[in-house]
């Protein structure tokens, strides 16, 4: 009997923050329903010409369209292509895209959801300009597990509370929801790249940026680099939970760059901490809780997309901010770690040195901004999305309305994070604000987390001098903790 005919004699494959070669739902698909098969990934200057010219992320996604290229490569040859790959572009994504498309005869373009409003927007924009040339635009689920409207309340209602979110997403979890996409057995739709300017992965040079930290800091791109880390992970997942909030121990699983571009699989990260939760693993259950939050997040940005600009909880908005100069001062010194409390400053260097923050940091350092300094949430919310590695916009704008009490789900506005006693709790001995705060290396591991509390002789002794090569306290916490109830009092008027 032969073959059944696919739907379409040409398809393009367009990847965006799913930079992988296997279990890629639009690949996947695209494979399955055309004769041949591009695969584009477009350099939007959109994004781009707004980034600093050295961009950790930047030279991330270009080390991962190397890879990228590889393994498409390599598929296609073992399937009897000898040019198989990625096709580049460094334009507007919004004329590129059906320009190429239209330029190399193909019939459907096959992507994966985008949740961002921007996002949005664009592929709005592209499926329009695509159905006027006639070419098809299907777009998949790839980058969670559970999206949009899928999981809803009793009620018909999006969750915004995320323990029965979590239940529900638990109870509802099929094998199919695991499922791998495969690519492999269909790889002989890879189609050989045609010639031309795309069909090399240029250089950060090539397009006007210069390469960072990034080698130095160990962290390897594409999806190489990623299985490599989550295999890593994988003989540390069961003792997660037990060293996951220690920021000098090794217990996170350093993922979220990969999630975030897609280099490694959200289903197969999923599905081997739930198949090692079932066999008890309360570790691995802890670190699928972290996967469900990421995806809980997603749903909250899709179905109330207000939160990208304002407060989850409208009330929230009301609240007066620090405003004026002094407020630009407090927020300077926040962001280069100058505040005197010694693990807010550790966590913003190591921000700012890595373009990675401990999650347990990230939720210090942005209560402290909230509320001992009385700054804006979406002041943080900005300087963070310029700063990480991993940035999403879902999951930081989640974190930070958290933070601030005025997302779903969030801390009480009256739960007010003390810098001393979670730095007592969680870095005791002091290691982590020693490797990021090097002039408080000298003080002992009582003295390290005040040091404005320690004795005149230990300081000198230890060669810190308050003021001068390290900053004394920007406020004093429990003032600023009375003064941020005092700030909040508009939201428990209102009925919080």
């Amino acid at each position: 009997m032969p073959p059944m005919s696919k739907r379409y004699p040409r398809g393009l494959v367009w990847f965006r923050r799913d930079l992988r070669a296997h279990d890629q739902a639009a690949l996947h698909h695209a494979l399955t329903s055309c004769e041949e098969v591009l695969c584009l990934f477009v350099l939007d200057r959109e994004i781009l010409d707004l980034l600093p010219r050295c961009d950790r992320r930047v030279e991330f996604i270009m080390g991962s369209l190397e890879d990228l290229h590889e393994r498409l490569h390599q598929l296609g040859r073992n399937a009897g292509r000898q040019n198989a790959g990625i096709l580049v572009e460094h334009g507007w994504a919004r004329e590129a895209l059906p320009r190429l498309a239209a330029q190399w005869g193909v019939q459907a373009v096959f992507s994966n959801h985008d949740y961002e409003p921007q996002a949005l927007a664009r592929d709005a924009d592209v499926a329009a300009d695509l159905q006027g040339k006639g070419i098809a635009f299907h777009s998949f689920k790839d980058q969670v597990v559970f999206e949009r409207e899928e999981l809803l309340t009793q009620g018909g209602r999006p969750y915004g509370v995320f323990t029965p979110y979590k239940n529900t997403w638990l109870k509802n979890l099929t094998s199919l929801h695991l499922a791998a996409h495969a690519v492999e057995p269909h790889a002989a739709a890879l189609a050989d790249r045609p010639e031309g300017p795309q069909a090399r992965v240029p250089l950060l040079t090539d397009i006007g940026f210069e390469a960072s930290n990034l080698a130095a800091l160990g962290i390897h791109a594409g999806a190489t680099g990623g299985q490599a880390l989550f295999e890593d992970f994988l003989d540390r997942m069961d003792r997660y939970g037990d060293t996951r909030d220690f920021p000098a121990v090794k217990g996170p699983s350093y993922l979220g760059v990969h999630l975030r571009f897609g280099t490694v699989s959200v289903r197969e990260m999923a599905a081997a901490a739930f198949e090692r939760q079932g066999r008890g693993s309360a570790g691995a259950m802890s670190w699928l809780n972290e996967l469900i939050w990421r995806d809980f997040y997603a749903q909250i940005l899709a179905n109330f997309p207000h939160v990208a600009e304002r407060a989850f909880k409208p009330e929230y908005d009301a609240i007066a901010w620090e405003e004026g100069a002094s407020a630009q001062q407090l927020f300077a010194a926040w962001c280069e770690g100058r505040t005197g409390y010694p693990l807010v400053d550790a966590a913003m260097a190591q921000l700012n040195q890595t373009g990675y923050m401990h999650n347990r940091l990230r939720m210090v350092s942005a209560c402290f901004l909230i509320k001992d300094l009385g700054i804006d949430w979406r002041w943080g919310e900005r300087y963070f999305a310029e700063k990480l590695n991993d940035f999403d916009l879902a999951s930081n704008n989640g974190g930070w309305q958290w933070a601030s009490s005025s997302g779903c789900d969030a801390q009480p506005y009256f739960r007010i994070f003390n810098p001393v006693s979670q730095s007592l709790k969680f870095d005791a001995e002091g290691k982590f604000i020693r490797r990021y705060v090097p002039q408080l290396g000298g003080l002992s591991s009582k003295a390290i987390h005040a040091p404005w509390e320690a004795a005149p002789l230990e300081l000198a002794a230890a060669g810190v001098e308050l003021g001068r090569n390290y900053p004394k306290p920007l406020v004093a916490h429990d003032q600023a903790r009375a003064q941020t109830l005092a700030r909040y009092a508009v939201v428990k008027k209102s009925g919080d």
